[in-house]
């Protein structure tokens, strides 16, 4: 592979990173926090490779990002009625939301759980590049297994090298917290993981803690 930093590898192309979606690769890309791996969720090859690169433990699921609701039986099985209204408080945002999984997905992209974790990105840059790929992406944060999350291309490039297929150039991205991420235990809405949105606060005890 060449190097990434030449102009094949890096830019501003919507349209050649979606090609790139498409045929398999891996692409980086900014995100509402930090910056973003991208794969087809759906080719294995394509999703086994991502585990390679980021050095990511096989049992950790993927998370996935679409660009509207109507995408979202793509990816999953069903939508508990108990998400209807944090979708329509916090989407698009930094709230993922952990559906059972479409039985095509790979175990890869779920650990083998059953379930996947999917939310809308308000990043404009990144609901751009699903839009143009024409399906949802994998969104698991740009960092080797066990390492800060890149905010920057030039961080992205540091860590990785020449390991991705493309690096869609949007700037320094926010950082600060990742996205909360919400479930369901016994059919009530639980906090899986604290983030960018203050669920205490904003819908108090229908989250169990």
């Amino acid at each position: 592979m060449s190097d990434i930093s030449g102009s094949d590898h890096f830019g501003t192309s919507l349209e050649q990173a979606a090609v790139i979606l498409r045929q398999g690769g891996i692409v980086a890309f900014p995100t509402e926090t930090y910056y973003g791996l991208a794969v087809d969720p759906f080719c294995e090859l394509a999703v086994a490779r991502l585990f390679q690169v980021k050095q990511r433990p096989a049992d950790k699921p993927l998370l996935l990002l679409i660009d509207r609701m109507e995408q979202l039986l793509e990816v999953a099985a069903e939508i508990p009625h108990q998400y209807r209204e944090l979708m329509t408080n916090f989407w698009p945002g930094p709230l993922t939301l952990i559906f059972p999984a479409n039985k095509d997905l790979p175990g890869l992209i779920t650990g083998n759980t059953g379930t996947v974790g999917v939310r809308i990105s308000p990043h404009p840059i990144a609901r751009q590049l699903i839009r143009t790929t024409g399906k949802p992406i994998t969104a698991t944060s740009a960092n080797l297994s066990g390492l800060l999350p890149a905010k920057s291309t030039h961080e992205v490039l540091a860590m990785f090298q020449d390991k991705l297929d493309y690096i869609l150039d949007g700037g320094e991205t926010a950082a600060g917290l990742c996205s909360t991420i919400v479930g369901l235990e016994g059919g009530r809405l639980t906090l899986i993981r604290r983030g960018q949105i203050d669920l205490d606060s904003t819908i108090g005890k229908a989250v169990e803690k």
